[in-house]
């Protein structure tokens, strides 16, 4: 497996790595230092074939609120009626949405141990969850050999590089 490396510009992304699921939307966040100035990053792929790709950043986040936001604007691309597996690499975020959110807006959106973190973030990803029952999030591993998981963590830190 090649040597992981945050900053890889995309086109030596695309030349290193081949592995893991060819379609699928895979989304990656960031900050360095956490926190501090991070990105988010986001690729639609399909057969292998870029569709859609976007990303972003913010001079002053978390890594758990750049997760969140690169599902957010996975989320708010796709179609209602879209059926097609979303990958992040935060097992947070995957559990949060899958088996906690539910429970935390049945009682209030409170959970027993404490605030809930990034709450607006939550709420906002629980919705758009819940406008694409078709969708299924996914966690994929991180640096693992995966293009295109990859490829997200590159969108998110292009910014560093003013590559894009």
């Amino acid at each position: 497996m090649p040597q992981f490396d945050e900053s890889l510009p995309l086109r030596i992304v695309l030349q290193r790595y081949s592995g893991g699921p060819q379609s699928g939307v895979f989304t990656d966040g960031g900050a360095r230092p956490n926190p501090g100035p991070g990105g988010w990053g986001l690729v639609w792929v399909e057969n292998g074939e870029i569709k859609c790709q976007k990303h972003g950043h913010s001079p002053d986040t978390t890594n758990n609120r750049m997760e969140l936001t690169a599902l957010i604007e996975a989320f708010s691309l796709l179609p209602n009626e879209a059926a097609v597996d979303v990958f992040t690499d935060s097992e947070l975020c995957v559990n949060t949405i899958n088996l906690w959110a539910k429970s935390w807006e049945a009682h209030g959106w409170k959970r027993k141990s404490g605030p809930i973190k990034n709450l607006e973030l939550v709420q906002k990803l629980y919705r758009l969850a819940g406008e694409h029952p078709k969708v299924k999030l996914r966690w994929i591993k991180a640096h693992d050999g995966s293009l295109w998981n990859e490829y997200a963590d590159s969108l998110s830190s292009a910014w560093t590089r003013e590559e894009l």
